[in-house]
């Protein structure tokens, strides 16, 4: 049957981008999915659409716009804590080293939410919010080498140039080049914005600004991904789930057999589960003061659930009586101080290890005793899962093309661009994972 359904992919073949064709007419491995027949029919179907639509933006970006300012609709946030007001917005083109792309889908970040509400210190106002999604590269600035118009993409909030001292270490994922402008909101080129409204500028956000439906980025901020996946999926691989995924794999190494303890069951929360039940965790126990979350967090991978609210002492005592001395890793997805505290001291003696994952309001201190940290327990942080983004998102897409990792669980909602404030109230009540905003709507 597969057999079959393989030849017909393989008569099908006409639309399909170089490289998808050259996988279906070899039946490379590579990038097919393992998956049944009606699979890989389903699957085809879906990758000859994207490729479709990647050959036409291959066509028709970078001629007719090249060079020219776009006005585009984008929603803008005008101040804190209100709600995101869709104008129509001017869209300068990409200057040495940066790249503009159509913005085909956008997911919504608690970070977003987290800026908005006026908490994040590097705030700035009026700005376009936004860092989880995918789209097409429309045209490309001076000097740009290794990506073209029609190349599908991922943006990421976290660059890799690959020159700096941090890119150059081998022991981190962070990257100098171009925080320094993104952190104020401009282009490192010139210190300036490539977005207008009414003709006044509006802020970048974390060097993304993915709620516009064209956006300019430093090159280095960007992943060349398979054109054959689905944008409305891999969007949310800008964020949220490697940040889970790769506080497991990545910064914790969490080993076969481990007791961990995840605080906090969001989308966060749940790729950390994942990627423990994926590390070869033994008990994975979620803890939230919500037990409506725990049946979804069993099927990421939690096998216990613990709610602080039903005990009269700290729910880090409780761990530890049930661990026999304490977890061997937890795993702070909420960004509260008393949490990443209480996390660490659910950590086992000797060799128990919390990563903070979640970020905590501005000013915000953490706290524990000393004797915590000289007998043993280990501390960190993480962020962006320590995943290089131009390395390792392009892997991360095919492991979701492959289905070894999930996507398509944490989405519980899909909008239209002129719905974004319906998307964000969900978000802010509790009531969504992730919430999909359709750019072309």
């Amino acid at each position: 049957m597969a057999s079959a359904a393989l030849a017909l992919l393989r008569r099908s073949t006409l639309h399909c981008s170089a490289s998808v064709r050259h996988a279906l007419v070899s039946g490379s491995p590579g990038l097919l999915p393992r998956a049944s027949a009606p699979a890989l029919l389903r699957w085809y179907s879906r990758s000859a659409a994207v490729a479709m639509a990647g050959d036409q933006g291959s066509r028709e970006f970078g001629t007719s716009t090249q060079g020219k300012t776009i006005t585009c609709r984008a929603a803008v946030a005008y101040e804190k804590s209100k709600p995101l007001v869709i104008e129509n917005v001017e869209v300068a083109p990409p200057q040495a080293g940066e790249v503009r792309v159509k913005i085909i889908h956008t997911a919504l970040c608690h970070t977003d939410f987290y800026t908005l509400s006026g908490k994040d210190p590097e705030g700035l106002f009026p700005c376009i919010l936004g860092h989880e999604a995918a789209g097409i590269v429309e045209s490309v600035g001076e000097g740009v080498t290794e990506l073209k118009p029609g190349d599908h993409v991922i943006p990421c909030y976290q660059a890799e140039c690959r020159e700096c001292k941090f890119c150059k270490s081998g022991k981190t994922n962070l990257c100098g080049k171009v925080r320094p402008a993104t952190g104020k909101g401009v282009m490192l080129s010139d210190g300036q914005s490539r977005f207008k409204v009414n003709g006044k500028p509006l802020y970048h956000f974390m060097g993304t600004s993915t709620f516009s439906e064209y956006t300019v980025l430093h090159d280095v901020s960007v992943a060349k991904i398979n054109p054959a996946a689905p944008l409305d999926k891999v969007c949310l691989l800008g964020c949220g789930i490697p940040t889970g995924l790769g506080a497991v794999l990545n910064t914790a190494k969490v080993e076969p057999g481990s007791n961990v303890a995840v605080f906090g069951l969001g989308t966060v929360g749940l790729a950390v589960c994942e990627g423990a039940k994926k590390a070869g965790a033994k008990r994975i126990i979620g803890v939230d003061t919500d037990p409506s979350k725990f049946d979804l967090a069993v099927k990421f991978g939690a096998t216990e659930y613990v709610n602080p609210k039903d005990f009269d002492k700290p729910i880090q005592d409780v761990l530890v009586e049930m661990t026999d001395g304490g977890v061997d890793y937890s795993f702070e997805c909420i960004g509260n101080v008393q949490v990443m505290r209480a996390a660490l001291e659910a950590c086992h003696k000797g060799w128990g290890t919390s990563v903070v994952v979640g970020v905590a309001a501005a000013g915000q201190e953490v706290s524990t005793r000393p004797f915590m940290l000289v007998t043993g327990r280990v501390w960190k942080g993480t962020a962006f899962g320590g995943y290089k983004s131009r390395t390792d998102v392009p892997k991360l897409v095919e492991d979701y093309m492959h289905q070894e990792i999930k996507l398509d669980e944490y989405i519980t909602h899909k909008f239209p661009l002129d719905k974004i404030n319906d998307a964000f109230g969900l978000l802010e009540a509790g009531k969504c994972l992730r919430a999909v905003i359709n750019m072309e709507q």
